[in-house]
């Protein structure tokens, strides 16, 4: 034991290059909390977790913000009381069994304990919020040795006890090894932005189902009000037809949020002003499966050239029609009780046949829009249409499909499909879309 100790303290020593810094968009990197306003990158900024890579700390000029990736570091380290909840420790999910037999697990199963390295969430304070009025809200998080893809796990994200859908597919799709530290962004939900009415942000990150030995960690989490883009790069690619190696023309390429283009005639793009850290580009095309792709934007810098491989889309049949990944229904049968977002008994019998669907088809994932017309105010609309497919998201789930399978929007009265000039045709924009996402 002394001489695993001595061994640790001895790579502890090498590795920790830690300068304490204060800039303008951070504060001081050591404090534990900071409130910062009217930065270059936001109205407001919170951070929670020090900026000190798991207290292993950074090469000596290292920006953790400009998208590059820490060195290797050692594990397991001590967690020390004064640091925030959730940050800079070791943390294995709920599901993980000891000595099960045959269980996939890294090294941070192997060299930690529970109680010790139960999740734990990070909470953000919001008093700060009260006087800030709200528009967009991103969470900029520094992740470590997140492995999804090479372990199998499926991590869930919570904010405030409601799935971030959207963060875990970007998370599910992270291979970090090392292990190293990395920045991720992820912009919250107009549901989720409902929630910085609260008192806290409460932040949870676990897999409770796959009982696999992925062990992360966390160095720092910063909310940002009303956020602007400060350190940006670009990403380049090709988009192609996977058996054939044709490229693909006209094809869709994006990062959900921050930018979406259109492939030239060889089937390239370049797409601009994307957040430096771990991005997820996704290529879509009619007719073809999308593919995603994990890529490192580096700030002032082009990324590796990534390459999206599209496979032609399956095909499912749904109410008599026949639907590929991208192709939308409108879901005539879905009602609710007037300005409610109380499902009628006919909407509950339509996603029975969804849910049936979904359970029959495993790799289905889907897009639940809400819609209105325009009668009253639109905000109260989009908030309404937002309910509403809330209501379908939670019917669906109470007959066992995951929510992760689920994304939703409300538009409110933003996306009609016929004029709002008389009662039929008003009847038209009050209407669930289903948009086939995955398949």
């Amino acid at each position: 034991m002394k001489e695993k100790f001595l061994l640790f303290a001895a790579l502890l020593f090498s590795y920790c290059l830690v300068a304490q810094r204060t800039t303008e968009t951070d504060g001081d990197w050591s404090k534990q909390f900071l409130v910062l306003r009217n930065t270059a990158e936001a109205d407001l900024m919170i951070r929670v977790g020090d900026i000190d890579n798991l207290g292993f700390g950074f090469e000596e000029e290292f920006n953790p913000f400009t998208g590059r990736s820490t060195g290797s570091h050692g594990y397991p380290w001590a967690h020390k009381p004064e640091n925030a909840k959730g940050t800079d420790m070791i943390m294995i999910p709920s599901s993980y069994k000891y000595f099960s037999g045959g269980t996939n697990q890294d090294g941070y199963c192997i060299t930690t304990k529970r109680p010790s390295n139960n999740p734990v969430a990070i909470v953000i304070p919001l008093k700060e919020l009260k006087t800030v009025k709200i528009d967009s809200a991103d969470l900029q998080i520094f992740i470590d040795d997140f492995q999804a893809p090479e372990m199998g796990s499926r991590f869930q994200v919570k904010i405030n006890g409601l799935r971030f859908t959207e963060a875990e597919k970007t998370i599910n799709l992270i291979n970090q090894t090392g292990p190293i530290g990395k920045l991720i962004r992820l912009r919250l939900t107009t549901e989720l932005l409902q929630k910085l009415n609260a008192d806290s942000l409460v932040i949870a990150i676990d897999d409770p189902t796959t009982k696999l030995g992925d062990g992360f960690a966390i160095d720092f989490v910063k909310l940002l009000i009303n956020p602007k883009i400060f350190y940006k790069g670009k990403i380049q690619g090709k988009v192609v037809d996977a058996v054939t190696r044709e490229p693909i023309i006209n094809a869709s390429a994006s990062v959900d949020n921050y930018g979406t283009v259109t492939t030239d005639d060889e089937g390239n793009f370049t797409i601009e002003d994307i957040p430096a850290g771990l991005s997820i580009v996704t290529g879509s095309a009619a007719g073809y499966s999308s593919d995603q792709k994990q890529v490192d934007v580096f700030a002032g810098d082009v990324s590796e050239f990534v390459e999206l491989e599209l496979k032609r889309s399956g095909k499912i049949v749904y109410n008599d029609k026949t639907l590929q990944e991208g192709d939308n229904l409108v879901m005539n049968n879905i009602q609710f009780e007037v300005n409610s977002a109380k499902l009628l008994p006919a909407g509950k019998t339509e996603l029975d046949k969804l849910a049936a669907l979904m359970k029959d088809n495993a790799g289905i994932e889907i897009l639940l829009s809400g819609h209105t017309s325009a009668e009253g105010a639109a905000a109260l609309n989009r908030e309404l249409s937002l309910k509403r497919v809330r209501s379908c998201k939670d019917y669906l789930a109470s007959k066992g499909i995951d929510e992760g399978r689920i994304t939703i929007k409300g538009y409110g009265p933003d996306m009609p499909i016929a004029p709002n000039d008389t009662e039929a045709n008003r009847a038209k924009n009050r209407r669930v879309e289903l948009k086939v996402t995955k398949l």
